[in-house]
């Protein structure tokens, strides 16, 4: 195994998730301040889970998320 590839990689795709992620967030928070489901002051609860299955990976990161 190459270490330098798997590590530019890694990073790579986290950086993906990491800006694909905001801006999913994003969006569907202003959609929900929009539609009135939010009022835009609120700490909202996230989970994110990484599934690598070929490895058996399964990792969650639990979080809040603070509006205001």
């Amino acid at each position: 195994m190459n270490e330098e590839a798997l590590n530019m990689s890694l990073r790579k795709f986290l950086k993906v998730v990491g800006v694909t992620s905001q801006q999913e967030i994003e969006k569907a928070i202003r959609t929900a301040v929009a539609d009135g489901r939010l009022k835009g002051t609120e700490k909202v609860e996230a989970k994110m889970v990484l599934t690598i299955g070929s490895v058996g990976l399964t990792h969650q990161v639990d979080g809040t998320i603070e509006l205001a």
